[in-house]
């Protein structure tokens, strides 16, 4: 059984994968606690494998999940993975923290270190390769990622309710992809357009 806080249908809003349509995952419950989190991680409702299979099939189209949390590596081994690839024969990415060891069958790795790289307390960074690093800038020294193997590199600045912080986040983070190109800009699209 997993804590499943919600399962919903979109478009993937950042990175690569930006314009997809997913079926997202959302597990409870993460190892960390960042204030720009949008997992209320006390949420959640049980569910078996089947059952979780069931709603993602709701949207039979969609080409990719999304495991997203939270912190889906907690929860998640290599039998689930095998059994939503071959159950719903959807392509399956996560949105990780890096702090666990992932299932070898992913498809698409997204890593997203939240407090620089062992700077999370007991929970350091143990993830070295990944398909795309996004990082949420907020000023930190970069060459801190620099021996994280990654296909792409992102910076995403940091979202916030108060538009000045957010308009200053947004213009500090094209000027260091300006100043740093092996970084590209990702925006939070599905906020920009008003999707979930």
């Amino acid at each position: 059984m997993w804590k499943v806080n919600e399962i919903f249908h979109s478009l993937q809003g950042e990175g690569y994968n930006t314009g997809t349509a997913s079926v997202f995952i959302r597990l409870s419950g993460c190892n960390l606690r960042c204030d720009f989190c949008d997992t209320r991680h006390e949420e959640g409702t049980m569910m078996s494998l089947p059952e979780i299979v069931e709603q993602v099939m709701q949207y039979p189209k969609a080409p990719l999940i999304v495991l997203t949390g939270g912190e889906p590596s907690l929860w998640i081994d290599e039998d689930f993975v095998m059994g939503l690839k071959t159950m719903t024969g959807k392509r399956i990415a996560i949105e990780t923290n890096g702090t666990c060891p992932l299932p070898h069958s992913i498809d698409w790795v997204t890593l997203s270190p939240k407090d620089g790289i062992g700077n999370s307390g007991d929970a350091p960074v143990v993830l070295t390769r990944c398909d795309e690093l996004k990082v949420v800038y907020l000023g930190q020294d970069l060459t801190q990622y620099d021996n994280i193997t990654a296909t792409h590199r992102y910076l995403q600045p940091c979202w916030t309710h108060d538009l000045e912080k957010r308009r200053h986040n947004l213009l500090m983070t094209v000027q260091a992809v300006m100043d740093t190109p092996q970084w590209r800009l990702s925006l939070q699209t599905h906020r920009i357009l008003g999707l979930k």
